[in-house]
């Protein structure tokens, strides 16, 4: 975690700290579930789930090699997608996969809560990625309004595998919920403009947590 420094009473991230910047950090971020969903769609669950864990490991190699570093979050996403995947394989049963997103929702839900209460605005040190003079406030809103959107998130991947079939469910996983993070991460830009973040932040990486 890269040390911030403190500038005219705004928080800004030394030329150093690494960022995953546009295309790249979008295909960290989501390219491991969408060849999730397309191995799953020619060849089964199993072998789509095991395409997954080989992806997921490939993106923690890809960003070491060209980030320099791998974010918290990321490290989180791929060990329980290699831990429930290989249960899935092991057990021939799909449901451990689908309970992934939820117990990860739960994590980085509880972690955000937990930092708040302790006033440490998480998500700041979590994605390891500077919004440029983004201030304390702004932060902490963020924080708390991630937080609020993964329980939403955890409840809602409860309601899908209880009542769908696995296939609806992972289409709804890799479209559905990857365009309303996306939107969510939209809708706080306003908010976290007012608090300081650069045009040059939203023009660089949009808010958005990994959502594996």
């Amino acid at each position: 975690m890269a040390d911030d420094r403190m500038t005219a009473g705004r928080t800004t991230a030394p030329d150093a700290t690494p960022k995953q910047h546009g295309t790249l950090g979008l295909a960290l971020d989501y390219g491991p579930l969408l060849i999730f969903f397309l191995v799953y769609k020619m060849s089964g669950v199993f072998v789509g789930t095991a395409a997954f864990m080989v992806a997921i490991a490939a993106a923690v190699l890809i960003a070491k090699v060209k980030l320099g570093r791998v974010s918290p979050m990321l490290w989180l996403s791929a060990i329980l997608v290699i831990g429930f995947g290989g249960l899935t394989i092991y057990f021939h049963d799909p449901k451990f996969i689908q309970f992934k997103p939820t117990l990860i929702y739960a994590l980085f839900a509880a972690i955000l809560f937990g930092g708040l209460i302790f006033g440490r605005p998480m998500l700041k040190y979590l994605l390891e990625a500077a919004y440029d003079g983004l201030d304390d406030a702004g932060w902490r809103k963020l924080s708390r309004n991630w937080a609020c959107f993964f329980v939403a998130m955890a409840v809602l991947n409860e309601v899908l595998r209880a009542y769908v079939s696995f296939d609806e469910w992972l289409t709804i996983k890799t479209w559905g919920v990857t365009l309303l993070s996306v939107a969510f991460g939209a809708a706080n830009i306003p908010m976290l403009m007012r608090h300081g973040m650069s045009g040059n932040a939203v023009a660089g990486d949009p808010p958005v947590p990994p959502q594996e």
